[in-house]
């Protein structure tokens, strides 16, 4: 990593180079991540400026590593995020705005130093305008469009931008287990107590079966958060470009549904329960995807791996982050993850969280 001093000076100079010296700074509040977001404002003209010390997470799994130097170099490497590297979110942002998506375009990079001057797309995200500036219904129909049209594009494995290139992975099923394994890790020791090792075993078994229904349908790209804090509402264009795209350096190759699930389920905000259904008609239809039977496997068998990886990541950040809030919001993924695994291809996890994580019951109740 850059030094302190020199990352501040190497700060300065790219916003000296990009034009944008002398403007007005206004901090972004803190999220999950470790990176940090400031609003430039000169006049009438604004812009973002996005800092993520590439030393603050794990490294990135390298494009050739096997099950077992990914499980070496840490959680990132096997689950597959890129973590703090501006050339993913350059390359990706790049790779969607030439497609019509409403990314935001990038202006300057310092990859190096960890700093990208981006677009500023705004403040109107969806879970700000709905429901007192926005009808739930259609921001959410327009998200479900653009989740189709992003499906039926196709994405250049390895998009450059700013003279760097990003290999985008595919979301294996190494990097699915991966995630469910931080509700062991996590969530069942929080709410009851560590599993015993030959636990981990059945689980990992478990989950492998029930992955075997995402084989039905051709991968796509998958931005991984696409849900109503990380999308923004843009009227004024036409099409999927209303939809404003936000953290998206994570993104793999995957399953289609993996996006609608997180838009439908979201973690943060109760969505109305009549859109679900309604919601993944408009994507089965939009994407252009055939055999709905297993579709909808493939829609509970992610959201209960997506649902199980976000409990165990609201106890991780509470615990070890000391963001305490987000335990008032377990709740309410319980509650989706409770229902998730009812489904008949969760038979096996099913059986497993009542003995590994029976807290998650007594939790969806609350």
């Amino acid at each position: 990593m850059t030094p302190l001093p020199d990352r501040l000076q190497r700060r300065a100079a790219l916003i000296r180079k990009a034009g944008w010296e002398g403007a007005h700074e206004t901090p972004f509040p803190g999220d999950a991540s470790s990176r940090a977001y400031v609003r430039l404002t000169d006049g009438d003209r604004t812009a973002i400026l996005m800092d993520a010390p590439g030393a603050a997470e794990a490294p990135a799994c390298p494009p050739d590593a096997n099950a077992e130097t990914r499980r070496a170099l840490g959680y990132n490497a096997r689950a597959r995020l890129a973590g703090n590297n501006t050339a993913a979110f350059a390359a990706i942002a790049g790779a969607l705005t030439a497609r019509g998506f409403s990314a935001p375009r990038v202006y300057a990079a310092d990859h190096e130093a960890g700093y990208l001057l981006i677009e500023d797309l705004g403040d109107a995200l969806y879970a700000r305008e709905i429901p007192q500036r926005a009808h739930e219904g259609r921001l959410y129909a327009a998200a479900a469009d653009t989740l189709g049209a992003l499906y039926r594009c196709t994405i250049e494995a390895e998009p450059e931008a700013f003279g760097r290139s990003w290999r985008i992975l595919d979301y294996d099923p190494e990097a699915l287990l991966a995630e469910t394994e931080l509700m062991l890790d996590w969530y069942a020791p929080f709410r009851g107590s560590a599993p015993e090792p030959a636990m981990r075993d059945d689980w990992a078994g478990a989950w492998r079966r029930a992955f075997k229904v995402l084989d039905a349908h051709a991968p796509g790209l998958v931005l991984r958060d696409f849900h109503a804090e990380n999308l923004i509402w843009l009227p004024d264009r036409q099409a999927e470009a209303q939809v404003g795209l936000l953290d998206f350096q994570d993104a793999l190759f995957g399953h289609p549904a993996y996006d609608l699930i997180s838009l439908t389920e979201d973690a943060r905000r109760d969505v109305a329960p009549e859109l679900a259904r309604p919601l993944t008609d408009r994507f089965f239809a939009a994407a252009g995807l055939s055999d709905r039977e297993a579709f909808d496997a493939a829609c509970a068998v992610l959201a209960a791996q997506r649902n199980a990886k976000i409990l165990g990541i609201f106890v991780r950040l509470a615990k070890r982050d000391g963001k305490a809030r987000y335990l008032d919001l377990l709740p309410r993924v319980a509650r989706h993850f409770v229902r998730d695994i009812a489904h008949p291809a969760l038979s096996a996890v099913r059986a497993l969280v009542r003995a590994a994580a029976p807290g998650v019951y007594a939790e969806a109740d609350t």
